[in-house]
């Protein structure tokens, strides 16, 4: 039932994120816009280049703001992650505990371990 629901919960954010690839996309762009604008204004010497940045940052400032949504789609990419690192850990658990029963010769290691100590 754990592995179904996180199928279901994975398969969720999965659509979540492909619904908003591209407003995650937009925002990726219109911040790093932001960052060239700040570099240009911070290099810039006359006042109405300074002014002439401004406005263009504030033109990127808003396109920034549109996409803000975006933010669940970067929420569903980390929860998805969650999901498949979780998905691993169980799989790679269930691995090792088969191993350890299944083998005779490991148990005898681990129970003469136990006697010695």
């Amino acid at each position: 039932m754990k592995k179904f629901l996180l199928f279901v919960a994975g398969l969720i954010a999965l659509f979540v994120l492909i619904a908003n690839i591209g407003p995650m996309i937009l925002l990726g762009l219109s911040i790093w816009l932001l960052y060239v604008v700040f570099k240009k204004f911070v290099k810039s010497d006359s006042i109405t280049g300074k002014i002439g940045w401004i406005v263009l940052g504030l033109v990127i400032l808003s396109i920034t703001f549109s996409n803000i949504f975006a933010v669940i789609g970067v929420a569903a990419a980390y929860i998805l992650y969650l999901i498949v690192s979780n998905w691993k850990k169980d799989a790679d658990d269930s691995v090792v505990k088969v191993m350890e029963d299944d083998d005779p010769f490991t148990n005898f290691e681990r129970q003469w371990a136990d006697l010695n100590n």
